[in-house]
């Protein structure tokens, strides 16, 4: 039997306030599509605002799927992610429709396209063990263990990125083998779907100016308000939710620990960093072909529907 072909998908991915979302929404009239969110806080329910979340109008316009999926105190991991995403691409797929998957979580693009790593899972007891272990030691030090038995994967890491730190530990402590070993042998080797990968490309200076004014639309439009009623509903400001750009400065501010003027210049600081390295993650990926957006409207379409054509003929 001749096995079908892998489903194509297109994907607008880059760095925050670069355009996606805009550009999704004028290839999804023009493709007859419809758009998969792949941005992780945009899963989150009543965290509209802060999220740059697709307006009402928007929604309305064109259908999107995994918005407002789980409550702010609910995990939702990428693994979690591809499995909703193929859900719904079927869905979509059923229905005579195209696929356009937006999104800059660039983790989430990733395991719905490639997969997710073929390694071990811990007993529960280490990693409850591990992070007690962090609680007592630190982060710092967690990672200075890692990196005793993994240095390749802990000079990727940030201190703050304890669940990966307290994963990759695991796994060396289950098998011996350093988790980075596992992600050579197994990781992201093989493709699910047959895919397009659009990259906006847009000037540092001109994106670090479009964050900015971002923020100052988010405050105008009553981030603050938003995240007021979110602590008010019983959300605590550990959640990971919670602890996103946007929202741990608003409850900082709510709580009286900084003032709005600093609030904001610390959104519009972080909001820039994390761009940062939302760029870097995906420039080392060869596949995705960057442009600038809006000047690139006409090769971007030109390329998307081309891209369907080859599979129809």
């Amino acid at each position: 039997m001749t096995s079908l072909p892998p489903q194509k998908i297109l994907i607008i991915c880059g760095p925050t306030a670069s355009g996606k979302s805009s550009l999704a929404l004028q290839l999804a009239h023009v493709l007859d599509a419809e758009i998969v969110n792949a941005d992780s806080m945009q899963v989150y329910r009543r965290l509209d605002i802060g999220t740059a979340k697709p307006s009402p109008a928007q929604q309305s316009d064109i259908r999107h799927h995994l918005l407002d999926v789980i409550e702010p105190d609910q995990p939702f991991s990428a693994a979690d992610f591809a499995l909703a995403a193929d859900a719904a691409i079927r869905d979509i797929v059923s229905r005579g429709k195209r696929v356009i998957v937006v999104g800059g979580t660039g983790l989430y693009i990733r395991a719905l396209i490639r997969g997710l790593v073929d390694s071990p899972s811990g007993a529960g007891e280490l990693r409850q063990a591990l992070q007690d272990e962090a609680e007592d030691v630190g982060n710092v030090a967690m990672l200075e263990q890692l990196r005793l038995v993994d240095p390749e994967l802990a000079g990727t890491l940030h201190p703050n990125n304890l669940v990966r730190i307290i994963r990759a530990l695991e796994v060396f402590r289950l098998t011996g083998i350093p988790l980075s070993r596992y992600q050579q042998l197994h990781a992201f080797t093989g493709r699910r779907y047959d895919t397009l990968q659009i990259g906006i490309s847009v000037d540092r200076a001109l994106l670090y100016e479009r964050i900015d004014q971002r923020v100052e639309q988010m405050l105008a439009a009553g981030l603050m308000e938003e995240v007021r009623g979110l602590i008010s509903s019983g959300l605590g400001r550990d959640l990971k939710s919670m602890r996103s750009i946007g929202y741990k400065e608003s409850v900082a501010c709510l709580c009286g620990e900084i003032s709005a003027d600093e609030a904001s210049r610390l959104i519009k600081r972080n909001t820039r960093h994390y761009a940062k390295r939302q760029r870097t993650w995906f420039k080392a990926d060869s596949d995705i072909l960057w442009f600038e957006y809006p000047d690139n409207s006409g090769t971007i379409i030109k390329h998307a529907i081309e891209f369907y054509e080859r599979r129809e003929e």
